[in-house]
């Protein structure tokens, strides 16, 4: 099945908001074996939206237009559509009761007259219920084509794909379609295709479908069969033999594990503290860290020594040192991480000092020079790197690497 997808908005034109439910449904539809051949974004034009969905008609099988169904005079996408399939827009006594439900649920006095606009639907379309709104989805199916329509507010949009999309696309095949995920830390998208390109060659059935990230690479492998126990057989010596391949770069095969949760778990099994020292990063590791729920029973505390004398006197980095190497340096690196541990009187630590940019590079420490220490079994591990990009990527980065580092670390010293 091939899918065209829809964004409504003159906003989203405008860069005013970024287009998330796009990219949600593209992960939605790969997870599904569907196709999506092609996007757009059209602004709050009816002639313009028109235009979209017949040419979108043409080419695709199904096609999911999201916003444009509030109860605003600019919100035009049911109109749009239903004019372009030659159907009436008609009341639907259900979706008017769920209306007057929700307002009463949220304690109003009075429905606003232009709300009841979203209580006309196009003649024909199976009605999706909107739990956590007001505008319900829509389904046609005219002439061997789908369109669906879904409201443009993300936390309206997703819960109804889950809840009826996903669900009514499923039974729209006869295959059984399985996903596995492989998540590899420490290498660039171009990096691993080099890696794996006989097999992208050479697939058919299971595909592998790479997905780049910061600092990391998500492989998702798909296999269609007639059964779930068939597609998951041959989806497993794909990913042996991909493990073969990247070993300790895959840090986690589930799909909603971050590197942070596995840091962070790999920490609870082993009864180990933390503590964390950043210079350039200034806090974005530990706000990473943070994020994962138990975190309280391993994190101790985070230096942000920013400026040389918050190196000294919080660290224990001698001044000789910050002298000779400067901050930039693997010597400061290590004393930076030897002295949190010390300090904080933690089993592992973590250092990073650098040069974000954009200025202050010169010939021997240009912009994107990172070093970052680990600190584990009263052992400290320094590495080196030069971070392309801005200076919110070469953060960004040196966050992704500090957590691989640990990561590693910690197998390497306390897994048996």
């Amino acid at each position: 099945m091939v899918a065209e997808l829809i964004s409504v908005g003159t906003e989203l034109l405008l860069g005013n908001i970024v287009n998330t439910n796009a990219a949600f449904l593209s992960r939605e539809m790969a997870a599904l074996g569907v196709l999506v051949y092609y996007q757009s974004t059209v602004g709050d034009n009816k002639d313009r939206l028109k235009e979209a969905v017949r040419v979108a008609l043409l080419r695709s099988d199904l096609v999911i237009l999201t916003g444009g169904l509030g109860p605003t005079r600019d919100d035009l996408t049911k109109e749009a559509v239903a004019e372009q399939l030659g159907l009436p827009l008609v009341e639907d006594e259900e979706t008017k009761r769920a209306i007057a439900a929700y307002f009463k649920d949220q304690k109003k006095k009075s429905i606003p007259e232009n709300n009841w606009k979203q209580a006309m639907v196009i003649q024909g379309a199976n009605v999706l219920a909107n739990h956590n709104g007001t505008a319900p989805g829509l389904l046609i199916e005219q002439e061997g084509k789908k369109i669906i329509l879904l409201p443009g507010p993300p936390n309206e949009m997703v819960p109804m794909v889950k809840e009826s999309v996903l669900p009514y696309l499923k039974e729209q095949s006869n295959e059984v379609l399985y996903s596995a995920m492989v998540k590899i830390a420490g290498m660039g998208e171009s990096a691993v295709a080099m890696e794996i390109e006989d097999l992208i060659d050479k697939q058919t059935n299971p595909t592998i479908a790479p997905y780049a990230k910061t600092g990391e690479v998500h492989l998702r492998i798909t296999a269609k069969a007639d059964s779930l126990q068939e597609a998951k057989e041959l989806v497993k010596p794909v990913v042996k033999e991909l493990r073969k391949r990247f070993g300790i770069k895959i840090y986690t095969e589930e799909e909603s594990e971050t590197l942070e949760d596995v840091v962070v778990k790999l920490l609870l099994k082993h009864k180990l503290t933390l503590i964390t020292a950043e210079s350039c990063t200034a806090g974005l590791l530990t706000g990473r860290i943070v994020n994962v729920a138990g975190v309280s029973d391993v994190l101790k505390e985070g230096f942000i020594t920013y400026t040389n004398k918050a190196k000294r006197k919080l660290l224990d980095v001698s001044k000789s040192t910050l002298k000779t190497y400067t901050a930039v340096s693997e010597q400061t690196a290590k004393e930076m991480v030897k002295g949190a541990a010390i300090n904080g009187d933690a089993d592992v630590a973590v250092s990073i000092t650098g040069l974000a940019g954009p200025g202050g590079g010169t010939k021997d420490i240009p912009v994107g020079t990172v070093y970052i220490g680990c600190y584990a079994n009263e052992k400290a591990t320094v590495k080196h790197y030069i971070f392309s990009g801005n200076r919110e990527k070469i953060r960004e980065l040196s966050v992704v690497h500090a957590l691989d580092l640990m990561r590693r670390c910690i197998i390497s010293n306390y897994e048996k």
